[in-house]
């Protein structure tokens, strides 16, 4: 479950007039299911059934900008089958096939006769993942995965006729692209109690920076100045007793703007800290039970539309997950 204060406040210099829409975010559930077989000591086969990504953002039929977007979705859920091989007691390989379910829901309120306006579409796009893992002694290992690029392709129609007197569109492209991914990991052992674990990452997302989009106020950039994002992370664990296992960490991931002064409302997003914990209990030999709960703290950033300026300020977002394991 996921629970965000994201909270969108107009700074008074748009051309739309006052009414704030207050938080966008608000709750929103989730949930995975993964399985896993091995065939012999060597090779495993699996499958995964994940949200790959997923947010709604619901603005209100009452604030200045109703008539450009009320509420939005979009939602990715990935199916991915996937083979890994032990070459021996040091390496080991994996690969999955993503195919990758997208949805994506525009809502506005008419200019004429106050009606709802919908738009929406959805799209399979496939992918694929690439990993590799070295264990160098026991209780020590690193681990490295690739994921490649997705890009949906939604037919929505994302332009209001006569606002103002004139056309006007916003960018809604930019956020239906999920770039490339490189992921870097590490675990050791300490001793019997204690465990260290971290990554490093990186995302392409200046890729998408040259997209040509229209912004709210009617006229067209040549990019939306997009940037890498790169991620860092750094966990303990530790064995409280012969059931109980504590984890915790902290990450840092970066903004995939440029430049936040210069970003745009339907794509909140910051440079961001993230503080996490939770418990796994083993229930029998053979089924586990977990909880954890994380909190990310974000960069605010600001959108100078014409049309709706105004600023996210001091965004939050909180996750909670339970997760049981049972084997076979």
């Amino acid at each position: 479950m996921l629970y965000g204060k994201v909270e969108y406040e107009l700074d008074g210099t748009g051309l739309l007039g006052a009414g704030d829409p207050g938080n966008v975010i608000g709750r929103l559930p989730g949930a995975s299911l993964f399985y896993s077989h091995s065939l012999d000591e060597r090779l495993k086969l699996g499958v995964g059934v994940y949200g790959n990504f997923g947010l709604t953002m619901d603005f209100g039929n009452n604030w200045a900008g109703r008539n450009l977007v009320d509420e939005t979705a979009l939602m990715a859920m990935t199916i991915q089958p996937t083979l890994a091989y032990r070459i021996d007691d040091q390496w080991s390989l994996g690969a999955g096939l993503t195919a990758n379910y997208g949805y994506f829901k525009l809502e506005r309120v008419a200019l004429i006769g106050g009606g709802t306006q919908k738009e929406k579409d959805t799209d399979w796009q496939f992918g694929g993942r690439l990993g590799i893992m070295y264990e160098p002694s026991k209780g020590t290992r690193f681990g490295v995965v690739w994921t490649s690029k997705v890009e949906y392709d939604f037919d929505v129609n994302a332009t209001v006729t006569g606002l103002l007197g004139r056309d006007h569109s916003f960018p809604v492209g930019a956020s239906v692209n999920a770039p490339q991914q490189v992921m870097v990991s590490a675990y050791h052992k300490l001793d019997d109690r204690w465990a260290i674990t971290g990554n490093l990452g990186w995302q392409d997302w200046s890729r998408f920076s040259q997209n040509t989009i229209e912004t709210n106020a009617g006229t067209t950039t040549s990019s939306l100045k997009l940037q890498d994002t790169w991620h860092a992370a750094f966990g303990a664990q530790y064995q409280y007793n012969a059931t109980t296992k504590i984890n915790a960490g902290i990450a840092y991931d970066n903004s995939f703007y440029k430049d936040q002064d210069r970003t745009v409302f339907m794509l909140p997003s910051g440079a961001t800290w993230r503080f996490g914990t939770g418990v796994q209990y083993v229930l029998s030999p053979k089924s586990e039970l977990g909880l954890a709960v994380e909190y990310a703290d974000a960069d605010g950033n600001s959108d100078p539309s014409r049309l709706v300026s105004g600023k996210y300020d001091q965004p939050y977002m909180i996750f909670l997950s339970v997760h049981y394991s049972q084997r076979f």
